[in-house]
């Protein structure tokens, strides 16, 4: 039982109450993800699952899409629709609305690429080994230093139709597309896009419909594991360690390498092209993952670095 479940994650449950519930339906304990999602948050959830899990570190620096819902008007203190309304402090800030379609696309625009980021006290990142979250909860505010990400697309989803929807209590609800580097925060992308229309701004819907090649149309829903793990159909579901790492490029071993392999002895290559450090899947006759490698230009050999295959008995 080794391999990448895609869940989609149901609002109200963290990311470890995920792992714990996948843990009890599969009654394995080897189970982890690659990123956590807010709880109040939805969709892609990647779950390894057995000797997978030593796959995280390839899968945690994958980009990201979401759909989500940034709601103008005011803040919170979480900078999601969980937290608390705080008092507007923004330097010319304004009611909310109305904004020209110029208006909202130099704002979007002024975000896109890459941008530096101070990431949110209510966020699971540590600081002088604490999480922020937990010094947030105890009334404290600490200086953060900003974080570079990439924001690859930064878009309205519906850009011809209304940009806007008037809720008619002095907010306006914006709909939008984000693709973006691993780290980014899309909470503070909507804060930061509220300020560059003068008004307080949160997210009020977020869910998250890619992580790296796994899109929100294969996820599976806790329930439907559950179904598929009780009709002995999890094989149906659950990706293959091969498939998850297919961004890498790939090198079939014979028999004798993949024994070599497996216990951890490097292999020569012939005429490859990788860059030095560059990693590489080993995979066996049946194209099944056996390690990751790590090539070296120096001698052009592989050096498993993380085997996933184990040695027969």
């Amino acid at each position: 039982m080794d391999g990448v479940l895609i869940i989609d994650k149901p609002p109200g449950l963290t990311s470890h109450d995920v792992v714990d519930r996948v843990r009890h339906i599969l009654h394995i304990r080897r189970v982890g993800h690659t990123g956590t999602l807010d709880p109040f948050a939805t969709g892609v959830l990647i779950a390894l699952v057995g000797r997978a899990t030593r796959l995280a570190q390839f899968l945690s620096g994958l980009e990201k899409e979401y759909m989500a819902i940034i709601r103008l008007g005011y803040s919170t203190d979480t900078g999601d629709v969980t937290g608390k309304r705080i008092p507007d402090t923004l330097d010319g800030a304004k009611s909310a609305g109305p904004w020209s379609r110029e208006e909202i696309e130099a704002a979007l625009e002024s975000l896109r690429g890459d941008i530096d980021q101070v990431p949110p006290m209510y966020s699971a990142k540590k600081q002088g080994g604490r999480k922020l979250y937990e010094l947030a909860r105890q009334g404290e505010e600490v200086e953060r230093q900003p974080v570079r990400v990439c924001i690859h697309t930064f878009e309205a989803i519906k850009p011809t139709g209304e940009l806007l929807k008037d809720n008619l209590d002095g907010t306006f609800d914006f709909e939008v597309r984000v693709a973006c580097s691993a780290g980014t925060y899309v909470r503070t992308l909507a804060e930061d896009f509220g300020k560059r229309l003068h008004v307080g701004a949160h997210l009020a819907e977020l869910r998250r419909t890619r992580v790296g090649d796994f899109p929100i149309q294969q996820a599976k829903t806790l329930e439907e594991v559950k179904v598929s793990f009780a009709e002995e159909a999890l094989g149906t579901i659950l990706h293959k360690p091969d498939a998850a790492l297919s961004r890498l490029p790939f090198v079939d071993l014979s028999a004798d390498e993949v024994t070599r392999v497996r216990r951890g002895l490097n292999i020569r290559v012939e005429g490859a092209a990788w860059a030095d450090g560059e990693r590489v899947r080993l995979r066996d006759q049946h194209s099944q993952l056996v390690a990751v490698a790590e090539f070296s230009a120096a001698d052009g050999s592989l050096h498993p670095s993380v085997v996933i295959a184990v040695e027969p008995t």
